[in-house]
């Protein structure tokens, strides 16, 4: 719900059928344990968690498990194709997640070379359209332009997630204004994924009018990711409010609290 008016009950958002209330999606690698991954994903107030397929155990009983504290009857799970640098690793990494887990809703994102791991947009619209015929359902890392988002929109994709920032740099949301284009162009849900480094920058994506935020780094990588990620949860939920309540114009010049006539002499 994108209203204006809207209690905190009301103001849900919905991707491929599921209804979440937290605008917070949060990863579940990186941490120092997994006892530690289960604290901050639960400070964090997130009702989906991404599980990159490749560097998770999901199947091996003898194993430590994710599922084991980040309980899949309670969370969302997300497998996304973290690590995949082709169309075609990121297919088969998803269809084998489908196959361990059933899983069927997934985030789909192919990176191009180090040192920038930017989206390698030929090779996500290829994954893309290939998973699409699969019956999956995409939740789509992307660059922030425009045409390559409305593309893979058409498509299908049920979500689309441009970078604020490169993966894992902190940097904040680097082009509000192409964010805010994305937006206004977008039907489907819109999260930014990727840059976001403390609590601000969430803020800031939700006052521009993001559906949620996707992050991993800015909360595993804190000193103290519990905290963090308690400091998230109330960002995101303030830029929410700011955005529904509607900000005051920016104006040139001041414009005084009080009024200037019938002053006491």
């Amino acid at each position: 719900m994108d209203g204006s008016i809207a209690t905190e009950a009301e103001d849900f958002w919905t991707v491929a059928g599921r209804r979440l209330t937290s605008r917070l999606v949060v990863g579940t690698g990186k941490y120092k344990d997994l006892e530690e991954t289960a604290a901050a994903i639960e400070a964090s107030g997130a009702e989906m968690v991404t599980v990159a397929v490749r560097r998770v155990n999901l199947s091996d009983p003898k194993a430590p498990m994710l599922q084991d504290y980040v309980d899949p009857k309670k969370y969302i799970y997300l497998p996304n194709t973290a690590g995949c640098f082709t169309a075609k690793d990121a297919v088969r990494t998803l269809r084998l997640a489908r196959e361990a887990g059933g899983w069927n809703l997934v985030k789909l994102e192919v990176l191009g070379p180090p040192p920038h791991l930017y989206p390698d947009m030929v090779a996500t619209l290829e994954a893309a359209e290939a998973l699409l015929k699969d019956g999956f359902e995409v939740m789509v890392y992307c660059s922030d332009d425009p045409i390559m988002a409305k593309r893979l929109e058409n498509m299908g994709c049920v979500a689309i997630m441009p970078l604020g920032a490169p993966i894992g740099s902190g940097l904040g949301i680097q082009n509000p204004a192409m964010i805010s284009m994305l937006i206004q162009q977008t039907e489907v849900p819109l999260l930014v994924d990727a840059g976001v480094g403390t609590a601000s920058d969430a803020a800031v994506a939700m006052e521009l009018g993001c559906t949620a935020v996707l992050m991993n780094s800015a909360i595993a990588h804190a000193t103290d990711p519990i905290r963090m990620a308690k400091a998230m949860k109330a960002a995101v939920q303030a830029g929410r409010l700011a955005f529904l309540a509607g900000r005051m114009p920016r104006r040139m010049g001041a414009d005084p609290s009080s009024p200037l006539t019938g002053l006491i002499r």
